[in-house]
């Protein structure tokens, strides 16, 4: 670009739920206000082209996408003959100039860092229509709006639906843009569309379709579903109507960890969980069902001065965790970084945490749902039995937890039985994998362990079901 610092809007996804806390990484880091969208899990901030890479360096977005045109009350025609007549007039009124420089320019930062191999493309890459995965009946509640869009994204692999940006896989990505050398060869393009309402007179998959005939018709573009060098975005929500360009190949959320566990959790949506509790200086932080490492990983990545002890009783997890430190070491010693990480790896038994009592300044964990891992049933028995160890190591008065889990119902009533010795501060609804789950923000009160008839001796042991229950649990989620 001639202006290097240039103004641009940029987009970028984030984990459902934790929208204010991208928010406040962006002004942290960057000095930008960011806005967060009507449809939950996406902010928007301006930045001057110069800074375009310290946005892949943040910890709170998943995907990114420099922003065509934003309408915040777009009239849709009553029809869809008109409505596609209308996408046709659009696609060429649009200012797609500064946004296919950014993206020019996002791709050499790109290259500078070097780029995953694709694997081979599924059947599903096969597809040959533009489209995208939404629902075509919306419902009108936006809770259960939420729930049935974002269960889509897990549970619907059809042939003939393209990814939504919020997709991880990375079997529909380009491997790498095309050469600028190839200016003569035309791009390769996709339209992806991520729609949500219930007045509208079109389906995603119409609008995918109609906008993106307009795209190539203008441009003299290439459609190509999986080997595209340039992904239009165009998400609707309502009336709000945002067109864009996407600048990530696969989720930024992918980037720390290898070695993946059935469960393993986002590191985006770890990060977010770490910042709620604000670690501090010196901090002693555990994660005692920490499956693949992803939360203590991320928190000893970002918060150095403070010190991060993981455990898990299964030792599958335990080695996947230690494999994805030694990732990162090595990747930071290939950087020219110092080795090393304030973090510490342990197999344990959580009824018997091998701790003193008041020694713990954060306890942040990913704990068993009850649907892939264990059951509901089981939940009953090892909630309380979690809640009250964790008690046991907290520091009185100055401890603090956050907590990941979707059986609310169960870990409301495991709370009721601590005889005090937490107090919930507030709670973050986040969406995990189309679940509705909550990350609980909890306090360690005053209350001295040991005074209950429950907690009196100390350390807790397990009894045959209980331990059978954490083994089913080991892996979090």
């Amino acid at each position: 670009m001639q202006d290097t610092d240039q103004t641009v809007t940029i987009g970028a996804t984030v984990p459902t739920g934790f929208e204010l806390t991208a928010a406040e990484e962006v002004q942290e880091k960057l000095g930008a206000t960011a806005r967060v969208s009507k449809n939950r899990g996406r902010i928007y901030f301006d930045i001057t082209t110069d800074k375009l890479i310290e946005v892949h360096h943040l910890k709170s977005l998943d995907n990114l996408f420099v922003v065509v045109k934003e309408y915040e009350d777009y009239q849709f025609k009553a029809t869809k003959e008109e409505v596609l007549l209308d996408w046709q007039e659009l696609a060429t009124k649009l200012p797609w100039t500064n946004a296919l420089e950014v993206w020019k320019l996002n791709n050499s930062i790109r290259k500078k860092k070097g780029r995953r191999k694709r694997p081979n493309p599924t059947k599903s890459d096969q597809c040959e229509n533009v489209s995208a995965k939404c629902p075509d009946t919306v419902p009108s509640d936006p809770e259960e709006l939420l729930e049935n869009c974002e269960t889509l994204e897990v549970t619907e692999k059809q042939a003939d639906v393209s990814p939504n940006l919020e997709n991880d896989s990375e079997e529909d990505k380009p491997s790498e843009p095309q050469d600028q050398d190839s200016e003569l060869m035309p791009l390769k393009f996709r339209v992806t569309c991520s729609r949500a309402g219930d007045k509208h007179c079109f389906t995603s998959n119409d609008a995918a379709r109609d906008f993106g005939g307009a795209v190539q018709e203008f441009f003299q573009w290439k459609a190509d579903m999986t080997k595209f060098d340039v992904e239009v975005l165009l998400n609707i929500h309502n009336n709000e109507v945002v067109v864009g360009i996407a600048l990530t190949v696969e989720s930024l959320h992918r980037r720390n960890i290898t070695h993946f566990g059935p469960t393993t959790l986002r590191s985006t949506l770890a990060y977010g969980m770490l910042r709620l509790c604000k670690p501090q200086i010196s901090d002693v932080i555990v994660d005692p069902m920490c499956g693949t490492g992803a939360i203590p990983l991320k928190g000893a990545m970002e918060w150095q001065n403070s010190f991060f002890i993981a455990g898990d009783n299964n030792g599958t997890a335990v080695s996947r965790s230690v494999n994805n430190i030694k990732h990162i070491l090595e990747k930071t010693q290939d950087g020219g970084s110092p080795s090393g990480l304030p973090l510490d790896i342990v197999q344990w038994d959580l009824c018997n945490l091998p701790m003193r009592s008041s020694s713990v300044d954060i306890i942040i964990t990913d704990m068993p749902f009850g649907k892939r891992v264990g059951s509901r049933k089981k939940n009953w028995e090892l909630y309380p039995l979690c809640l009250r160890e964790m008690a046991r190591v907290c520091k009185p008065g100055t401890g603090k937890a956050a907590l990941l889990t979707q059986d609310k119902k169960c870990f409301t009533k495991a709370l009721l039985q601590m005889g005090g010795l937490w107090k919930k501060l507030h709670t973050v609804w986040v969406n995990v994998g189309g679940l509705h789950a909550g990350v609980f923000v909890l306090k360690r009160t005053n209350v001295i362990f040991g005074i209950s008839s429950e907690d009196k001796t100390e350390p807790h042991t397990a009894t045959e079901a209980q331990k059978e229950n954490l083994g089913d649990a080991s892996l979090s989620v």
